[in-house]
């Protein structure tokens, strides 16, 4: 296993390296810069502030420069919020994302896996028929629809739920997310994957409930929900942890619509505000921590593959 890490963590930095310099020259070469918009600032000023962030240098200078800070842990300063560095936006806003891609992902898990060994073992009938209708709408539904359905439905129309926001409480001194503010939010970033899962666990499960061991189990007469539950769930759900791992990532990464429309103050709302106003040093800040997290969750998923499957050697 220390092997197996080790290599993984060998392969992540060469990734990292190129997910890095990817990211800076592509910044670099978008048009614009992050202080076009400062109407008060004179040309000469606006020389003076580029020389103040090295803007003045050259770009494989200003690159070198930049990995060398990364290398130290240091982001640098934001160039638009000039009271706080790249850090501390990290530090006070990934909290948010990190609630409501973890919650999605988990809801999605549970609700996923129930309905597809459901309709694998209905197979063909009207409950699979139907499992898997609302399956394919929740895959071809993006959430930009969802989200504005389920705030008109439920906050505008019933008054059920919050329509915006986001709050914390308070327990034994740790702070959660109040649970009526995110019900919404985490069902629209939920729906998509429940279907994903639903539909590969279904097929894992049919194929698995047509293996031979399986038979055989149920030639000793093992009631079927035993089989169900110690034989033909674990096999199944293998295809699901592989997928986890990006899906992950990716509601992680992805959730700057749902944040966006429920005005949550998470890492979204940030990164797409620095990228439309050219703050390079928060957009370089939120593509590494989103790389690192991908590699990390993708590290975790296989690790987890090999423990549920002892065919896999990670040697």
């Amino acid at each position: 296993m220390l092997r197996f890490l080790s290599r993984r963590l060998l392969v992540a930095i060469p990734t990292m390296f190129l997910v890095v310099t990817l990211a800076f020259f592509m910044m670099r070469a978008a048009p614009g810069s992050p202080f076009v918009n400062e109407r008060q600032m004179t040309p000469e000023v606006q020389k003076v502030v580029e020389a103040k962030y090295g803007f003045d240098r050259p770009l494989y200078v200003q690159y070198g420069l930049y990995l060398r800070d990364v290398v130290r842990g240091d982001f640098g300063p934001s160039l638009k919020y000039r009271d706080k560095t790249v850090l501390q936006i990290l530090a006070e806003n990934y909290k948010v994302s990190l609630w409501l891609g973890l919650s999605a992902i988990i809801a999605a898990s549970i609700i996923g896996v129930f309905l597809g060994v459901i309709a694998a073992l209905r197979q063909n009938r009207s409950i699979d028929y139907a499992t898997m209708g609302i399956a394919i709408l929740g895959v071809c539904i993006p959430t930009f629809v969802t989200a504005p359905l389920l705030v008109l439905l439920f906050g505008s129309m019933l008054g059920m739920l919050p329509m915006a926001g986001w709050g914390w409480t308070k327990v034994a001194g740790i702070d959660f997310p109040n649970l009526k503010n995110m019900i919404l939010p985490v069902t629209v970033l939920a729906l998509p994957q429940i279907a994903i899962i639903s539909r590969l666990v279904r097929a894992g499960m049919i194929e698995v409930l047509r293996s031979n061991y399986v038979r055989t189990a149920r030639a000793k007469g093992l009631p079927e929900w035993l089989i169900v539950r110690k034989h033909a769930l674990r096999a199944a759900i293998l295809p699901l942890v592989s997928y986890l791992g990006p899906a992950c990532a990716g509601l992680l990464t992805g959730s700057l619509v749902v944040e966006k429309i429920f005005v949550l103050p998470g890492l979204g709302k940030f990164f797409v505000i620095s990228a439309l106003q050219r703050d390079y040093t928060v957009v370089m800040g939120m593509v590494i921590f989103y790389a690192a997290l991908i590699l990390i969750l993708n590290l975790i998923a296989d690790m987890l593959y090999a423990a549920l499957d002892p065919r896999v050697r990670l040697s």
